[in-house]
Parts: structure tokens; sequence; C-alpha cells
């Protein structure tokens, strides 16, 4: 099954009244958002940062794995935060911004607001037409972990894409954006002008699909992919920040002392 590595394990801390839920990206793991879940947690938030079912092992235990796993996941830890802070802001990287707009259009208020990176919900890469027959033949192609621009970061993602478990990804696209519409969250997109993971299709369809009134776009010029790990990270965490305090009571957050790990 693999030996998990300690920067791929779960974070989890107990600060104020209003929860921030963070989501890692396919083949991913929980190293790719922790520096960020480390700055919400000092800023006074309630954070959680699961490890979604599958990752951070191997992936042959992520190709066991479909997509309505890693949804009932984070879908856990919303519903937990919710029960426990006043409100709740979902922040997702590449699959984990395609899972916190569905967790937006599943659970409505329960989701205050939405910040995206990279979200991955199209592709215009033809080569995915193949994988319904390709998945068959081969579990597995090599991975593009690791898109970084920073020399020395490491979002400890697989060498290997799955492509039973891609293929269910790319099923969830197709539900996401038929119910776009039903996105009615204030939205902060932040995207990189290159990325080699997630191409250019996808934040048009989500800019122009929500029925949001409260959007915002932020392009990173000097990021790849993994931004949060990047040249870029302290603009997404400032830039998050700022648009989290604007959308949630934040001058009644009531923080108090809490544990992380």
């Amino acid at each position: 099954m693999g030996t998990m590595h300690p920067a791929t394990r779960p974070f989890h801390h107990q600060g104020g009244r209003v929860g921030v839920l963070l989501c890692h990206g396919l083949t991913g793991s929980p190293a790719s958002m922790r520096p960020w879940a480390d700055r919400l947690a000092a800023e006074g938030y309630t954070v959680d940062l699961p490890l979604l079912p599958g990752h951070g092992r191997s992936w042959q235990a992520m190709n066991l794995t479909r997509w309505p796993d890693w949804y009932h996941r984070v879908e856990r830890s919303l519903l937990h935060l919710a029960d426990r802070c006043d409100e709740v802001v979902v922040a997702g990287l590449s699959m984990g911004g395609c899972l916190a707009l569905r967790l937006a259009q599943e659970h409505g208020t329960a989701v205050r607001g939405l910040v995206l990176v990279n979200p991955a919900v199209a592709s215009a890469d033809r080569r995915l037409l193949a994988l319904p027959v390709l998945r068959h033949l081969s579990p597995s192609v090599a991975g593009l972990a690791n898109d970084i621009a920073q020399p020395g970061q490491d979002e400890h993602a697989y060498s290997r894409t799955p492509l039973h478990a891609l293929h269910s990804f790319t099923r969830l696209w197709k539900i996401v954006r038929a119910d776009m519409p039903r996105v009615h969250q204030p939205l902060l997109l932040m995207r990189s002008a290159q990325d080699h993971v997630v191409d250019g299709s996808g934040a048009p369809v989500i800019l122009s699909g929500v029925s949001s009134s409260d959007v915002t776009e932020v392009v990173l010029n000097r990021s790849y992919h993994v931004a949060t790990l990047d040249y870029d990270a302290e603009t997404i965490f400032t830039t998050a920040g700022a648009f989290i305090e604007r959308i949630t009571a934040r001058t009644s957050v009531g923080l108090t002392a809490g544990g992380s790990g």
C-alpha cells in the first residue's frame, strides 16, 4: 500500500468561528496546501486539510478509488466545520477546486465562499478521449507532479497518474459543469499564466457559468500549476485572506486557543 510520508498527513487546527476547508489535487497530498493551512491557522481560523482517499501512499491504491470517495471525504470535513463554525469557506487546488465547486453546488449556504487555485473542470487535451479504453490497457501513465517554477519545492504527489481514477475524475467534470449555475457563493479564482497540468479551458467555463455576483479573477504570472508552493504563494495567501475577511464576519471570529496536528 506504500508508506505515508509525514508531509502528506492531514492537518486540523481548532481556531475561531470562521472555518476554512482546504482540498488538495489529484495524485497530490496535503503537502501542497500545508503552508496555506499554517498561515490560516496563524491568522486564527479553524482549518481542516484532509488527505483524500487513495492519496499519500501509492498510485495503485488510488486506482481503487473514484470521485465519490474523494468528494465524500471533503463533504465530511465541510459538515464537521459547519457544526463548529459560524461560516465556512472552501478552497481548492486543481481537483480540489472541482470538489470545492461541487460542495458549493450541493450544500448552498453551508459554503460561504470559494477560493479556487488552478481549478480542474475541463481539458482541451484530446488524449483524454481515449481514457475509456486506455484505462483497461494500461493502469497508469507518467504523472505531472511538481509542476512548480520555484526550485526546491515538493508537493509529494505520485510520479504516475492512475487511469481508472483519472477517468472517474473526468466524469465529475461533466457533473460540475452541468450544475455550474447552482454556484451562487462569492468566488475568488486564481490561475497561473503558465500551467503544464491544467490548460486554460476550465477558467472561462467557471467564470461564465456560475451565478455568483461577487467574482474575482487573479492571474499568477510567476507560478506553474502548484502555485500554493510557488513564487506566487504569498500572493495567494494574502489575496485569499483579504477575500475571506471581507465575505465573513471576521470581526467576530472569536479567536480561541486550539490544537493542531
